[in-house]
C-alpha cells in the first residue's frame, strides 16, 4: 500500500490575535506542487493576516507552518525566502529611483548564492517582463511593477509563491495576461501558488481549490464552482460585499 504524498506546503491550527482582537482562529490548509489555491473572503476575513503568518512577517500565537514536511514556524521572513517561500503584496512598491537593471542586480546579490545575470533574464522571460533595463522602476505601470517584483522572487526558484491580490489595479487585458503567467508558473515550474484575490473571475479561472475565510475562520473549501455556490459563502462573502 502506497503512502499519501505529503503536501509541499501546509499550515495547521493557526491562531493569531492582534491588539486583543482575534484575527485567525484555527486556520489550516495544505497545497501541493503545481497547485493553485485561491483564498477568498470579505474584507476583514483574515486573508492578508494569514499571508503575514505564512511568510513569517508576523509570528502566530499557536499553530504550525510546514514546507516540504519541515516545520518552518520559527523561521523569519528572510529565512523562509531562502527556504523557498516567496511573497508579493497588495501594493507593488518598487524602488522608484532605481532602474530595472539596478533592482534586478540588487535582487541577484541580496543573499548567497549570488545569481548570474542570465538567471534574472530567464525569470523575466518567464514572466513576460520585457522592458528596457534602463527604465526607471518608478515609471512602470502596475502590471510591470508586479512583474518586476515577481522576477526578483522567481530568479531564486521558489517552491511556494504567496500572491496577495496580484490583479488589483489591472484592466481586463492585463488580467488575462496575469492568468496565463500564473498557469505557466504552475505547469512548467511546478510552483505551489496561494492566491488571495478579490477578482473572483481570476480565482474561478485558475484555482484548483478555493478556501473561504470569514472572521478569521475557514468556512468552506472545494472547487471554485462548489465554493461559490455554497450558502455560507453566499451569506458571508457576496452579501457582505
Amino acid at each position: 500500500m502506497s503512502l499519501a504524498k505529503e503536501p509541499i506546503f501546509s499550515c495547521s491550527g493557526i491562531q493569531l490575535a492582534l491588539g486583543g482582537r482575534k484575527i485567525l482562529s484555527g486556520v489550516s490548509l495544505s497545497a501541493n506542487a503545481g497547485q493553485i489555491t485561491g483564498i477568498i473572503g470579505p474584507n476583514g476575513a483574515g486573508k492578508t493576516s494569514l499571508f503575514e503568518v505564512l511568510s513569517g512577517r508576523i509570528k502566530q500565537d499557536s499553530g504550525q507552518v510546514k514546507l516540504e514536511g519541515r516545520d518552518v514556524s520559527s523561521l523569519s521572513i528572510q529565512q523562509r525566502l531562502r527556504a523557498g517561500i516567496g511573497r508579493t503584496y497588495q501594493s507593488p512598491v518598487v524602488p522608484n529611483g532605481l532602474s530595472v537593471d539596478q533592482v534586478l542586480r540588487a535582487a541577484r546579490k541580496a543573499f548567497l548564492p549570488m545569481l548570474s545575470y542570465h538567471r534574472a533574464e530567464w525569470a523575466a522571460n518567464m514572466l513576460r517582463f520585457r522592458v528596457s533595463g534602463k527604465t526607471i522602476a518608478g515609471s512602470l505601470d502596475t502590471l510591470d511593477r508586479r512583474k518586476l517584483l515577481m522576477t526578483c522572487l522567481l530568479m531564486r526558484r521558489p517552491k511556494v509563491l504567496l500572491l496577495d491580490e496580484p490583479a488589483s489595479g489591472l484592466i481586463e487585458a492585463e488580467l488575462e495576461e496575469l492568468d496565463q503567467i500564473i498557469r505557466l508558473l504552475t505547469l512548467e515550474l511546478k510552483i505551489c501558488i496561494l492566491l488571495v484575490e478579490h477578482r473572483l473571475e481570476l480565482v474561478d479561472s485558475v484555482a484548483d481549490e478555493v478556501i473561504v475565510l470569514d472572521l478569521g475562520k475557514r468556512i468552506a473549501s472545494g472547487s471554485p464552482k462548489t465554493v461559490f455556490e455554497h450558502p455560507d459563502v453566499q451569506a458571508a462573502y457576496f452579501e457582505a460585499s
